[in-house]
């Protein structure tokens, strides 16, 4: 369904379990940046009342999450540390940055984007629920796992509806093609993109 083109090493979990910590606090922010990224997207594009309508309440779900994670944070003992540079998605924001195009061409490359990220989270996620050891956290993936998936498809379907000169499905072919390789030199660190 995601299209991928580069999986997730299973053994990643492996690094992630070794500070659990670390990647709560990650994954925090990573919540607080789609929600973001949502915010951005409303006031870069109000004109399409029904995608302010579907950021909104992407907001208001994503900041939720960063409120779940903060709670699973401070139910273990922890305190919520310094937000981290999240170089994958600085990568891939890198693709978009093309001068002289029109606004529909930005607001496409923008949805793919955010639908790249929810992908790759989505499935970060799917692994995590099927490989780490902790049976809370397992369960508490697999439901984010499906929230993405739905974020993913809502992205992806917003790009072609707003899409009237530009080929969706060739460009997020790119995007799918550009995501492999900034993935390959990634899953080496405890965060979710890592």
């Amino acid at each position: 369904m995601l299209g991928l083109k580069l999986p997730t090493d299973p053994r990643w979990v492996n690094i992630v379990e070794s500070n659990i910590d670390e990647i709560l606090t990650d994954h925090a922010y990573c919540e607080q940046k789609a929600a973001s990224n949502a915010i951005s997207i409303i006031v870069n594009f109000p004109e399409h009342s029904e995608l302010v309508q579907s950021m909104t309440e992407i907001v208001q779900e994503e900041m939720t999450h960063f409120r779940q994670v903060h709670d699973i944070i401070t139910s273990r003992g922890g305190v919520l540390g310094k937000e981290r540079k999240d170089d994958y998605v600085n990568e891939l924001m890198k693709f978009i940055k093309v001068p002289n195009r029109n606004r529909e061409e930005i607001l496409v490359d923008r949805l793919l984007f955010a639908a790249m990220i929810e992908a790759r989270s989505c499935e970060r996620f799917r692994v995590l629920s099927e490989n780490i050891k902790d049976e809370f956290l397992s369960g508490f993936y697999r439901d984010l796992m499906i929230s993405e998936a739905n974020h993913y498809t809502l992205f992806i379907g917003y790009a072609r509806k707003f899409a009237n000169t530009v080929d969706v499905d060739k460009r997020w072919q790119e995007f799918l093609d550009y995501e492999a390789d900034v993935i390959s030199r990634y899953g080496k660190k405890e965060t979710v993109h890592g």
